[in-house]
Formats: C-alpha cells, structure tokens, sequence
C-alpha cells in the first residue's frame, strides 16, 4: 500500500495559541490509525487542522501528492478528483430539520465511478437509516444521529474519513454496529481513517497504526497490535486499566 496521508512538522492552533507543535505521521491508502491521549492534548485539534478550520503556524500536509495545507475546508473535500477528506466532527452537526435523505443528498458528490458512494450504498452499510429515510434528523436516536454523520461523510466520497470521538456515549449494540461498519469502510472499501476514541481497546482492535499525543506533541507513533498487547504502556500513556 502506497501512503496516502504524509503529515510533517506540523504546528497550529487557534489564533496565535498553539495547541499541536511538530507533528509528524503517515498513512497508508486503507489503514486506520487510532488518534489517542488524555484529554486536552490536542486530539480534536489536530483532526480539525488536517480538515482546515485552524490556524496553522508550520508544516505540510500532503494528501497523495498534492499539498494542502493552504487550501480551505471545502477545497481539501472537493477539489481532488480522486477523493478528499470526509469529517464527522464530535458534534456530529447533522442537518436535524431534514429528513435522513435529504441529509445525505444535501452533500452528494456526484462520481463516474460504480465504486462511488450513494444513497443506496450507505443504507446498505446502515440499514437503520433506509428504515427512518423519510424521519427528520432530530427524531433519530443518538445512535443513528452518529450513523448518518458517518454515511454523510461518505457521499462526498473521500478517500481519508477523519472521525472525531463516533463511539462517545452510545449504547453497547450501536458500538458494535459501528465498529463493523468502520472495518468495512477501510478493509474492504479502501478508506483510509483516522479515529479519535476515548476507549482505546475497542479502537485499537480494528486499526492498523496508533498515534498517542501528549502535551500537544507525538508521544508515540507504534503499530495498533503492538500497543494493544501492552496494557502498562496504554495506562502510563493514557491513564487507563
């Protein structure tokens, strides 16, 4: 697998408050890297930078191998032909006064390509959001709430899908739901992802590469197994049993 996302010496943050400082990682087309660390040291910032809505101060983000940094939110989405980034943010910011339909096509992109993501396609990934279409966004659980920040994301047919804490205070059987549906998406489909979790076993399971930040800097940049199979280091780096 070639590398798809190329991160290096980046630096940024919010006006002139630096929250991230020299960044470095990769990844590869199809790999999902776990984004790890306590809280406030810069997970949400960083996957907000790599998307274009802070201040960056340094460094290169490069996506195959065209450079990004300087291109805005909507450029880094649309504007490559093969696929750019798809974000579901922490808050997930679905459109709660449309239906599960319109929500999707409301940000479809339109692709030459059987392979491309549609309506069709993201209700066979989450067959609860074919079964509530025609329910407006704020009638779904919160679980499905986060089902269609996820299928949204995809019809814009990114090639890295950033995700921003998706598991957060969802019921047992919604987790594993999703779980299964990130796997699919980046074994199977070809996706790239990079997830912030506050669980780190269950996020770990299916990635490939994990990335711990502490303080706003890399702490460590190790295989998702490796680290997986050391409980101390996990709970010396995140403070977790």
């Amino acid at each position: 697998m070639s590398e798809l996302l190329q991160v290096s010496g980046l630096t940024a943050g919010y006006a002139q408050a630096v929250i991230i400082s020299n960044i470095d990682f990769t990844l590869k087309e199809g790999e999902t890297l776990a984004l790890l660390g306590r809280n406030g040291v810069g997970k949400t910032t960083l996957i907000n930078t790599l998307i274009g809505v802070t201040k960056r101060h340094a460094g290169q983000i490069k996506l195959g191998d065209v450079a990004i940094e300087s291109w805005t939110p909507y450029e880094r989405v649309r504007k490559l032909s093969q696929g750019g980034i798809g974000w579901v943010p922490q808050e997930r910011n679905i459109f709660k006064s449309l239906s599960v339909h319109e929500n999707l096509t409301a940000v479809e992109r339109y692709v030459h390509s059987q392979q491309g993501w549609n309506t069709e396609r993201v209700y066979q990934l989450f067959p609860r959001l074919k079964e509530r279409q025609g329910n407006l966004g704020g009638q779904l659980s919160g679980g499905e709430q986060q089902m269609l920040a996820v299928a949204r994301a995809l019809m814009v047919n990114p090639r890295v899908l950033l995700l921003d804490e998706p598991l957060e205070g969802l019921a047992p059987i919604i987790v594993e739901e999703l779980l299964m549906a990130l796997k699919k998406i980046t074994r199977e489909e070809g996706i790239s992802a990079i997830v912030v979790e506050q669980h780190p076993q269950m996020i770990l399971s299916i990635s490939d590469q994990a990335l711990v930040l502490e303080r706003g800097q890399v702490a460590l940049f190790e295989r998702a197994e490796t680290l997986l199979k050391q409980p101390a280091l996990l709970e010396h780096l995140l403070g977790v049993q």
